[in-house]
């Protein structure tokens, strides 16, 4: 049963990290993004280490811990993983992704941003050797494919050629994303994810912000954009990757890194229904091909 758990909370970590575009594009109107993606982090961190404080903590805890029993105090290897961790997925990667796309265009960053799922998938198989059978691989590639479509509303804008360091720090930030995935599946078997995941964010928005003070950004959040910088933080970072490190712990980084694709599904849907953007038939067609891939994925 835990196993079709892990798929649920994989899906349920990718709806609410899709909402997080529409929510920061409307924050981008007037914050730096350098500020959002710290601020954000931070908030993940803070929310959930107060979680942590609160009798809400045993009931979560119990409803995350199927398999395992987490250790109370971190190890050496530990506090060096988490350390990577933050390094790659916390600031690494939003650094990398949102220099290059101040250098790019949207739809070369949307396009190449699911570099992420390809590296995951491949780290994964490669390095930590988690097997896959065949169905599975036709499951990542329908999942990795519709990603691809629904991420790049026009295929003829994406000029590759054109922003090249831009679209090498954003296949670097999608590198990086990727490492962070396979590495927190390692800390996430033996530890409470509430206190990872609030780490995580602590350290990696912490350092975000100051590394803005010290190049001479401002922390300026105006009151008509908080909400949406709380909420993308609390939930859209937060328990969204409480969501992805559990599944992750389930099913394991390959399939927890492709099912995660979908936000990019979810995002173009709210979008939508937010922002009035297109929603096109092809986009709706594709969207059903990701889930059927996800479908073939919980038939293992």
């Amino acid at each position: 049963m835990t196993h079709h758990y892990g798929y649920v909370s994989a899906v349920l970590a990718a709806l609410l990290f899709g909402i997080s575009s529409t929510l920061n594009k409307i924050a981008l109107r007037n914050v730096h993004p350098m500020i959002i993606a710290g601020s954000i982090y931070l908030t993940a961190g803070i929310v959930l280490m107060l979680l942590r404080f609160t009798p809400l903590k045993d009931k979560i805890l119990e409803r995350l811990e199927f398999k395992v029993k987490t250790q109370e105090y971190f190890s050496r290897r530990d506090l060096l993983l988490l350390a990577f961790i933050v390094l790659f997925g916390s600031f690494l990667a939003p650094l990398s992704f949102m220099f290059g796309l101040n250098k790019t265009t949207a739809v070369n960053a949307s396009l190449l941003l699911n570099t992420e799922t390809l590296f995951t998938v491949l780290i994964a198989l490669l390095v930590f050797k988690e097997k896959a059978s065949r169905r599975s691989i036709i499951g990542i590639l329908l999942i990795l494919i519709g990603a691809v479509v629904i991420s790049t509303e026009n295929f003829r804008e994406v000029e590759l050629s054109k922003g090249i360091l831009g679209n090498i720090l954003i296949i670097l930030a999608g590198l990086s994303w990727a490492i962070d995935n396979n590495l927190s599946k390692l800390l996430s078997v033996k530890r409470d994810l509430l206190l990872v995941t609030s780490l995580k964010g602590l350290f990696g928005g912490s350092a975000l912000l100051i590394l803005a003070s010290l190049i001479g950004i401002p922390f300026y959040i105006p009151l008509q954009s908080l909400p949406y910088v709380l909420t993308v933080g609390a939930f859209s970072i937060g328990f969204s990757i409480v969501l992805f490190l559990f599944a992750l712990r389930e099913i394991g980084a390959m399939k927890t890194g492709a099912i995660f694709s979908t936000s990019s599904l979810i995002g173009a849907l709210f979008a939508f229904l937010i922002l009035g953007e297109s929603f096109t038939a092809a986009k709706a067609f594709f969207g059903i091909l990701m889930f059927f891939g996800v479908y073939l994925l919980s038939l293992e």
